[in-house]
């Protein structure tokens, strides 16, 4: 058996059903052998970029690692930003690379890279293997590295070679056996002590609360304190659940920013967060000050990153809060009430043809199950701020590593991990025009997905920022006009163009969204009001003072 074929059938076993990339001369022993192996449906997309942010969402909405696959020198090259992307959300993607073959590095080989060190700063492990058989060990290694402790991308560079060495099937490893995260019960009981002693506190919770918000606000109303989520944690909580207090950083509630500094909280519950800039409002410090900062993570080393911490408690939350509320219940921790100053009606779109009016209009026209993949466009801004979470999970929204065209190729994935759910990707022309021929890939694998483009001709977060900045903006961050619908028909897609709020009707929506495959829905609209993003406005307009 080819040690190429090994690795496949390791994948099969290990429950790999599908593989994101485009095939290649360095990685056609993968492809080919692809032809026998029905259980693994390679997705061939237009971009390896694509390819790998595909992966990561599918990681994300599966439960599951992926795989994603790209040849040697610029494949690999566009995998490094999805690498990237991963390791921030904590993602397990196997990245796998072909390479030229060993005999010829260093004599200057069509597309000769060493990519293993290129990876080895964005992901938990990068290597290149140099013998067949050890292929399918390294990769087997590697996929155990991506799902144990935190889980994280994880690279593999295969030379032509060695994927087509001989190798003996018995070496293929029958199983993988994940670390799972150092659980730290006694930091845990600790917590829930320190906690139970205390007068008030907030809970603020990032992305890794997903699965656990049932927990997190049965530990909200046992103590009367008040949750916040962080950008990413959009979707996460309802927000006409009373103990929910809003979104606080990028994009934030005004009234969750003066509840965070400047209300009267004795100690600040950190869960699952890292405390980054757009979690923070750019590091504010009123966040912990004076506070008593106890930090729930399942990455030790996001403790005193930024903020000091009194009581950091290690281990995955589905360990750790359980624990907690076991602890509050043998101490006699009854139910408080709590009133948050956080409005939860839902907002309702007026006459004018703005962004967040336009926003709004979808959502009431849209399922009320609607899943949300959102780029990184000025529209997150008032997807953040002004939509509600009408269902769980509702929004995925990148802010971390803020790469343009990943939320629209992670709503392809997310739609193929969980196919029942309606799934809408929010996009920009910016973003379109680098990953929007991965529509044609959904049109392809026959993912119903509907694609809302967001077309104002111009970068808009750039535009935004540069005139918050310095007061200007250079005529180049405007584009060519495009008409996206006709991209759209040319490829066989349905296609709608709004060009007011009129045209924005139920009727339009539902014939879209009966889809059997994408559909792309066109709002041309220039809105020169500048987005809600919060103290980040402040923050670009200090730069110009």
């Amino acid at each position: 058996m080819k040690a190429g074929i090994a690795v496949l059938e390791f994948l099969k076993n290990a429950g790999i059903d599908r593989v994101f990339g485009i095939p290649a001369g360095s990685v056609n022993v993968l492809f080919d052998g692809l032809n026998d192996y029905l259980e693994i449906r390679p997705i061939i997309t237009k971009h390896e970029g694509a390819a790998g942010y595909m992966a990561a969402g599918y990681a994300k909405y599966s439960g599951g690692p992926a795989v994603a696959i790209g040849s040697s020198g610029p494949g690999a090259m566009n995998l490094v930003t999805p690498a990237a992307n991963a390791m921030r959300e904590q993602l397990p993607v196997l990245f796998l690379t072909g390479a030229v073959p060993s005999s010829t590095v260093g004599l200057n080989s069509s597309q000769e890279l060493d990519a293993a060190p290129v990876f080895a700063p964005i992901t938990k492990y990068s290597k290149r293997v140099e013998r067949g058989e050890d292929l399918v060990k390294e990769v087997a290694k590697a996929l155990e590295i991506a799902i144990s402790g935190v889980p994280g991308p994880v690279h593999i560079a295969m030379p032509l070679d060695v994927q087509m060495a001989e190798i003996d099937p018995e070496i293929i490893p029958d199983a993988i056996r994940p670390v799972r995260v150092h659980t730290d019960f006694s930091a845990a009981g600790q917590a829930a002590r320190e906690i139970k002693s205390r007068n008030t506190g907030l809970i603020f919770c990032g992305q890794g609360v997903r699965g656990m918000v049932p927990e997190v606000m049965r530990l909200s109303e046992r103590l009367g304190w008040p949750v916040i989520a962080t950008p990413v944690a959009k979707g996460l909580f309802k927000d006409t659940h009373p103990n929910f207090a809003g979104v606080y950083g990028f994009a934030g509630h005004e009234s969750t920013g003066r509840l965070v500094q400047e209300g009267d909280f004795d100690t600040l519950l950190v869960l699952g967060s890292s405390l980054g800039e757009t979690a923070t409002s750019n590091y504010n410090a009123g966040l912990a000050r004076d506070r008593f900062v106890i930090q729930f993570d399942r990455d030790e080393t996001v403790f005193g990153r930024k903020y000091p911490v009194d009581l950091p408690v290690l281990g995955n939350l589905a360990d750790t809060l359980p624990a907690v509320l076991k602890e509050l219940n043998v101490l006699g921790a009854g139910e408080k009430s709590v009133k948050v100053p956080y409005n939860p009606e839902r907002l309702k779109p007026g006459e004018d043809f703005t962004t967040k009016n336009v926003v709004l209009k979808l959502q009431q026209l849209l399922p009320e199950q609607t899943r949300y993949a959102v780029d990184i466009t000025e529209t997150e801004a008032y997807i953040i701020h002004d939509l509600n979470t009408l269902s769980p999970d509702a929004f995925d929204i990148n802010v971390h590593f803020g790469a343009m065209g990943s939320g629209l190729s992670v709503g392809i994935a997310a739609k193929m991990a969980e196919p029942e759910r309606p799934t809408v990707i929010i996009t920009g022309d910016g973003c379109f025009h680098m990953h929007g021929m991965e529509i044609l890939t959904a049109k392809e694998y026959g993912v119903p997905v509907l694609f809302t483009v967001m077309n104002n001709s111009r970068l808009g977060l750039v535009y935004h920022g540069h005139n918050l900045q310095f007061k200007r903006v250079h005529d180049t961050f405007s584009t060519q006009p495009m008409d996206f619908t006709k991209v759209a028909e040319g490829l066989g897609i349905p296609a709608a163009r709004v060009e007011s709020m009129e045209d924005l009707s139920g009727e339009i929506i539902g014939e879209l969204m009966a889809s059997d495959g994408p559909a792309l829905l066109e709002i041309v609209l220039t809105d020169d009001n500048p987005p809600p993003m919060g103290d980040r406005v402040k923050f670009l307009a200090g730069f110009a003072e």
